[in-house]
């Protein structure tokens, strides 16, 4: 125990946040596997789905969400260990919350597209029938998709390098903005997964950002 503690107070220790990331997998994995077999799944629809047409052109920043993440948590590694920590605080609590719910209340969506009948074709919607075929309509509420784009957000905003440059705050704020707004248009998900999704954020923001943990834990210690 002595170890671990120096090595996480060490300048490279917080790489042990890594540590989630399979247990987070596995459990998703399982689910992906387990939730279409289940009983009593509850449909997410809103009448407002009906409303937003498909646009395959969003399933660029809709796969840009995997390399904003993964350059997020690289850049805020090496650049700031608490905004790090605050940030998988954020995100690994928010992810947990969500696999928690589609344990409990397994849900579904039935908005994608039938591409047999959608008249046309092109390297876009081939890109996302791909895609969709190794991610099935299931677990879909809150949308993590949204709420970790949101979380990212939130973390590089703060960041004071970040800060020291408009533009970029600018351009995350705008990628986050067509993320959210890809997981609706190329029907991936409901307009409800992301009202879940920015609900849940909140909460989190409160958690992650307004609590002082440092001091909150060592006066527990004392």
């Amino acid at each position: 125990m002595t170890k671990i503690k120096k090595f996480f107070q060490s300048k490279y220790g917080h790489a042990l946040m890594l540590i989630y990331f399979p247990f987070y997998l596995l459990w998703f994995g399982w689910l992906n596997v387990f939730t279409p077999q289940r009983d009593s799944l509850i449909e997410v629809y809103s009448r407002l789905d009906d409303l937003i047409p498909f646009c395959e052109l969003f399933v660029i920043p809709y796969l840009l969400w995997f390399a904003y993440i993964a350059a997020g948590y690289i850049f805020l590694f090496f650049n700031n260990r608490s905004d790090f920590l605050r940030m998988c605080c954020f995100l690994y609590t928010g992810m947990t919350i969500c696999l928690i719910i589609y344990t409990l209340f397994p849900n579904y969506q039935a908005l994608r597209v039938d591409y047999e009948t959608l008249g046309r074709s092109n390297f876009l919607i081939e890109a996302l029938r791909l895609l969709q075929m190794g991610d099935t309509p299931h677990d879909v509420f809150p949308s993590i998709h949204c709420l970790n784009s949101i979380g990212m957000n939130i973390a590089l905003v703060r960041n004071e390098w970040c800060k020291k440059h408009p533009g970029l705050i600018a351009g995350v704020t705008v990628l986050t903005t067509l993320i959210c707004l890809s997981t609706v248009f190329v029907k991936q998900h409901s307009i409800l997964d992301f009202f879940g999704a920015a609900a849940l954020a909140v909460p989190l923001y409160f958690i992650s950002y307004k609590i002082n943990w440092k001091n909150l834990l060592h006066k527990k210690a004392r």
